[in-house]
């Protein structure tokens, strides 16, 4: 799909920590996780940008705060140019047309109590459209062929179906509305391999068919590579990187980002050889990160200016920009990665 230069979204220092308290009469505040800590990038229109990172990175917390299920302790969001923070009441009610999400767990976030006709024609009821019964049955049976399902399914339960299936019934909720920004929370992580191939497929056939602007947030490379025309990678609560699709899977600059490549599967093993990158220790806690560059710990590159000064994000080359002091060279890269990937150079 084509983009456009143009930002629909902008983030600017966003900043989430969650607060940390003891006490059960007199609570007070300890500490803080640092879930999300002054993260800045644009989303541009028409362009489905990944978000990857290890599991409590900040990844859906920054979905959550993109479409204002949680506040931010600091930090803007703008949409078109308007800080979505100063919504309130009907505006923010207005703000949910242009913004969707679709979540992790299918079966988890369906009600069971609730027919899927009932649960897809929830948006067009919370927003007052297509009041009467009749016209709004028509549009959830559109809806549901336009996913993938049978119209005439409309008055069964999500537990008859597949979890693909309620997938498909939380992508028709999502896009009900035709929203500007959809979402996509690891939407495909709770899937059947076999599964997960017609779910991706469905979203770019529906971004192109809908002009959508997506976010993607996964953990699996492999996929991201497939959907994403730009990828934002994520440690501890900070963004270390962020390039084009061909940039970063054919020449990636901050460790980090080398260190999750290298564990790509290859389907061919005798294709290339590469060194595969273990990194060294556990993940830190987010309520107490390493000082300046949080990847210092577990760092190869690791030197002293590491621990005591926090890189900026900025240019590496290539469109990519990268939080690092010691960035990866050429042949790091092509020592670490398989030749399928090198060759997107």
């Amino acid at each position: 799909m084509s983009t456009s230069a143009e930002p629909l979204v902008q983030v600017r220092d966003l900043v989430k920590h969650f607060p940390i308290s003891r006490g059960i009469v007199f609570q007070r505040q300890i500490g803080a996780v640092k879930a999300v800590d002054g993260v800045s990038f644009d989303i541009r229109r028409g362009e489905t940008l990944g978000i990857v990172g290890e599991t409590g990175c900040g990844k859906s917390t920054t979905a959550r705060l993109l479409v204002r299920l949680l506040d931010p302790t600091s930090g803007t969001v703008l949409l078109e140019g308007e800080d979505i923070a100063q919504r309130k009441g009907a505006g923010l009610k207005a703000l949910h047309r242009d913004m969707q999400m679709i979540f992790q767990d299918p079966y988890s976030s369906l009600n069971p109590r609730k027919t899927i006709g009932s649960i897809i024609a929830d948006p067009f009821v919370i927003h007052g459209l297509h009041r009467e019964e009749g016209e709004r049955k028509k549009r959830v049976q559109d809806l549901m062929d336009r996913v993938g399902l049978n119209p005439e399914h409309y008055n069964r339960y999500p537990h008859e179906f597949s979890g693909g299936q309620r997938q498909r019934i939380g992508v028709a909720r999502a896009i009900a509305l035709q929203p500007k920004l959809l979402i996509a929370d690891e939407p495909v992580s709770a899937l059947d391999v076999s599964i997960q191939a017609q779910v991706l497929n469905l979203l770019r056939e529906l971004q192109r068919e809908m002009g959508l602007t997506l976010v993607f947030i996964a953990h699996d490379l492999s996929v991201v590579r497939h959907m994403c025309d730009r990828v934002a990678v994520m440690y501890l609560g900070k963004l270390v990187e962020l390039a084009p699709n061909e940039s970063l899977y054919g020449f990636p600059r901050h460790p980090y980002t080398g260190a999750l490549l290298s564990a790509v599967p290859v389907p061919d093993p005798s294709g290339g050889k590469r060194e595969r990158q273990l990194l060294s220790g556990d993940v830190p806690s987010p309520a107490n990160p390493p000082s300046a560059c949080r990847f210092h710990t577990r760092c190869p590159k690791a030197q002293e200016l590491c621990a005591t000064e926090e890189p900026p994000l900025e240019e590496k080359g290539r469109q990519t920009l990268a939080a690092c002091h010691f960035p990866l060279t050429e042949d790091e890269v092509r020592l670490r990665l398989p030749a399928a990937l090198s060759a997107a150079k």
